[in-house]
């Protein structure tokens, strides 16, 4: 549009994107310090935080009840596997760099790219091969690494990536019921399936489940489930995709630089690399085509 003033940045929901991705990066950190198990820390997440989104999906009149049988049952196993996913990736934060934790969580927006192609039975065209390309060299980089510093580093890389594709597999299951129920009622009932399993998997691997210190737990709740899933729920549509992706970078920004400051995780600069390269790969499945992405 010729001579058209430029679009003005909505402030608020910048600041709520850029608030919420820097909030969920302080999880990785709350786990470290919880004096509970990690995923006894996952359940106290989630059990915290659902009477406050069940109040968000109220305010927003969205139903919390009465769902068909099929529906139910989706957002059950949707549930299932978010659980799962928080389970593998909290285990995983103990055991690698809190940068590499972030980035391998956040695998699911690639692992729905991959997913978009194998469902539309197409290769990668346009931006989606050099993300795939870029994800695979930035990951065998930070595992390489990992590998060098200890085999149970990289243990952690391998169970927080296994946590992204837990979550892509939460979003695939939960896309249909995520239109019909709407995002906070649907969040409420994912997390009562997925605290349930928390709780589970702890007892079954012996963790200690009552903290001592709440802080943390209270801390990791209200970061990773109200202050960061709630600003990015609202944040979310007023931008496009790549402005998310974009925003998406200073999650391991934010971890890498509390790693350092309390755990002297430092990077070097092949560490660098390869979380430049996962980075840059994340934000170019953000701005793929939704059709490639299986509607995700």
């Amino acid at each position: 549009m010729d001579g058209a003033l430029p679009r003005r940045v909505p402030l608020l929901p910048l600041a709520a994107l850029l608030l919420g991705n820097a909030a969920l990066a302080m999880g990785p950190w709350f786990v470290r310090l919880a004096d509970t198990g990690p995923v006894s820390a996952g359940f106290w997440r989630l059990a915290l935080a659902v009477p406050f989104i069940a109040l968000l999906a109220k305010a927003n009149r969205q139903p919390l009840g009465g769902m068909p049988r099929g529906l139910f049952f989706a957002v059950l196993l949707g549930g299932v596997l978010f659980g799962l996913d928080i389970a593998s990736w909290h285990v995983g934060i103990g055991y690698t760099r809190l940068a590499n934790a972030t980035l391998f969580g956040n695998a699911g927006s690639l692992v729905l790219m991959v997913w978009g192609f194998v469902a539309w039975r197409r290769l990668p065209r346009g931006s989606e091969m050099p993300a795939l390309v870029a994800a695979l060299t930035g990951a065998a980089i930070l595992m390489a690494r990992s590998y060098e510093i200890s085999s149970q580093t990289l243990y952690g890389d391998l169970l927080c990536l296994l946590a992204g594709l837990l979550y892509a597999g939460y979003l695939l299951i939960l896309q249909d019921a995520r239109q019909r129920l709407g995002n906070w009622s649907l969040l409420t009932w994912s997390c009562c399936a997925s605290a349930v399993i928390l709780l589970i998997v702890a007892v079954i691997r012996g963790e200690p489940i009552w903290p001592g210190d709440w802080r943390p737990i209270i801390g990791l709740s209200i970061t990773s489930q109200l202050i960061g899933q709630g600003c990015l729920v609202y944040a979310l549509r007023h931008f496009p995709p790549l402005v998310i992706g974009i925003a998406l970078l200073c999650q391991p920004a934010v971890a890498a630089l509390a790693g350092w400051i309390s755990f002297g995780e430092a990077l070097s600069a092949v560490d660098l690399i390869g979380v430049v390269l996962v980075g840059s790969a994340l934000v170019l499945a953000k701005v793929t085509p939704r059709g490639a992405r299986a509607a995700s």
